[in-house]
């Protein structure tokens, strides 16, 4: 039996659906809203990546790797991101939450926060998972001071992790939550959604 089942977890803001094919258009309409494909730090999909970026989760969904969600907003109720649990160990109780985005019209909406409580909740909560890592490119600054300000802490950076699609080495900043800081980072997080809420 797998570990990471399709599941859809729902807040007050967006709720998390487990990825179809079928989500492909909204995936690219989401990422069309700001032209997130161009920022070259992260993985976006394109017209052109699409195709590939979908077969790619859906493949290590069915390897139980992975667990990949679209991101819909409940006010619109469109597709406004997509975010996935990936590097999936279940015999070590870990996983990481990755390849995010969100179209730029709800960025700083606090639909990120409220995603993110949902996909830690979940992972501590139901998986029972002892960590969560999130990772990013080493220039990509505003996704590592969101990281932080999710209350993981950074592990360390692995250099020339990656070549990226330029042929550029990619420098990789880890962080993580544990399961004994999940009531601390659980109770700044509600804190921080209420002042959404306002």
């Amino acid at each position: 039996m797998p570990w990471l089942s399709p599941i859809t977890l729902t807040g007050k803001k967006m709720k998390l659906v487990p990825l179809e094919k079928s989500h492909r258009d909204e995936i690219i309409a989401a990422a069309a809203d700001g032209t997130l494909w161009e920022l070259w730090y992260t993985s976006v999909p394109s017209e052109d990546t699409i195709d590939q970026y979908i077969d790619f989760a859906l493949t290590e969904q069915l390897q139980d790797q992975s667990l990949p969600f679209v991101i819909i907003d409940l006010k619109t109720n469109k597709v406004v991101g997509a975010t996935r649990y990936c590097n999936a160990e279940a015999a070590h109780k870990r996983l990481e939450i990755g390849y995010t985005f969100y179209s730029k019209s709800v960025q700083r909406t606090g639909i990120n926060t409220e995603c993110k409580f949902l996909l830690l909740k979940y992972a501590f909560e139901v998986l029972g998972c002892i960590a969560v890592e999130f990772r990013t490119n080493s220039l990509n600054r505003a996704s590592r001071a969101a990281i932080s300000r999710l209350g993981a802490k950074q592990d360390g950076i692995l250099r020339n992790h990656r070549i990226d699609q330029n042929g550029l080495r990619r420098d990789t900043v880890v962080f993580s939550v544990l399961e004994n800081e999940w009531e601390t980072v659980k109770f700044s997080l509600n804190f921080e959604m209420k002042r959404w809420e306002k």
